[in-house]
């Protein structure tokens, strides 16, 4: 049986007392802060776990585990789709997703949270997508513009190998440009949990081939169409005069009436029946009553 002074701490416990509870793709932090004290950080909460904390302590939960920036014409992207200028002055647009972990780590969580994570009160949905935007999207966009400038619009547009290299370029870049803008490794490789001896390593980027503007595809297409049917042409040329070739040396050979036979029976157009030697020969043209 409870005592009454232990019966009456569990009732004040039950009353006063707050959970904070995480998901298995999320993390959070613990600060006291109480109503005569100062705001001092408590401790960090693991994915999937419930921690208890007394009244006026402040938590905070943030997305864990992979996450992603899209920057495409999809209205569920956190951002519009991005353009470049390649190095013959021509804007193109691209989409394409960054995919990444914000670092669990509990030191470092806790740096990016009071340096980044206060400041755009990324704890909610709003502030997530506005954090996400300075902090992966303007590097993002850096990297872009500075891999573009060593490609034309053609490369970018119509070459898998360019497009290939020139994504390696952007990746590499942005990895530096993210680590730069937040100044710590905030965010990590989609596979990194925080276990010890691991590296944080880089986001994943993923982009689609560069677009150029509608008339500069619908002229490249028209070009192209052009030059499809310019060496169609080409080649029935060359078949016309292989043919005409082919029937000069058969007049040669046979002379033109021969030759006007010769094409008669290769056509089916006579009919030609054996007879004795000697016997009269009927030459009847086809469909000839």
């Amino acid at each position: 049986m409870k005592t009454p002074r232990i019966a009456a701490a569990l009732t004040v416990l039950g009353l006063t007392a707050c959970s904070v509870s995480t998901g298995p793709d999320q993390v959070g932090l613990e600060y006291d802060s109480g109503a005569f004290s100062s705001t001092t950080f408590d401790n960090c909460v693991e994915p999937g776990e419930r921690e208890y904390y007394g009244p006026g302590d402040q938590t905070f939960v943030y997305p864990g585990g992979q996450r992603t920036f899209t920057f495409s014409g999809s209205e569920h992207a956190e951002a519009p789709p991005a353009t470049v200028v390649s190095n013959d002055d021509l804007e193109l647009t691209v989409e394409g997703v960054v995919t990444f972990t914000l670092n669990p780590t509990c030191e470092t969580l806790r740096e990016w949270h009071e340096r980044i994570g206060l400041k755009y009160d990324a704890d909610t949905d709003a502030g997530w997508v506005r954090m996400l935007a300075t902090y992966i999207g303007q590097p993002l966009n850096r990297a872009l513009d500075d891999a573009s400038k060593d490609y034309s619009w053609r490369d970018l547009y119509t070459s898998a190998e360019a497009k290939a290299e020139w994504e390696k370029k952007v990746g590499e870049l942005l990895s530096a440009y993210i680590a730069e803008q937040g100044g710590g490794e905030f965010f990590c490789s989609l596979d990194y949990t925080g276990a010890e001896g691991q590296e944080c390593g880089a986001p994943q980027l993923t982009i689609q081939q560069p677009v150029p503007p509608a008339d500069v595809r619908e002229a490249l297409t028209k070009a192209q169409t052009a030059i499809e049917e310019t060496a169609a042409q080409e080649e029935e040329n060359k078949r016309v005069e292989m043919e005409l070739e082919a029937i000069e040396q058969l007049v040669e050979v046979l002379g033109p009436e021969g030759y006007v036979l010769y094409e008669a029976l290769k056509n089916g157009d006579i009919e030609v029946i054996p007879v004795p030697s000697g016997g009269g020969v009927n030459i009847t043209p086809r469909g000839d009553d």
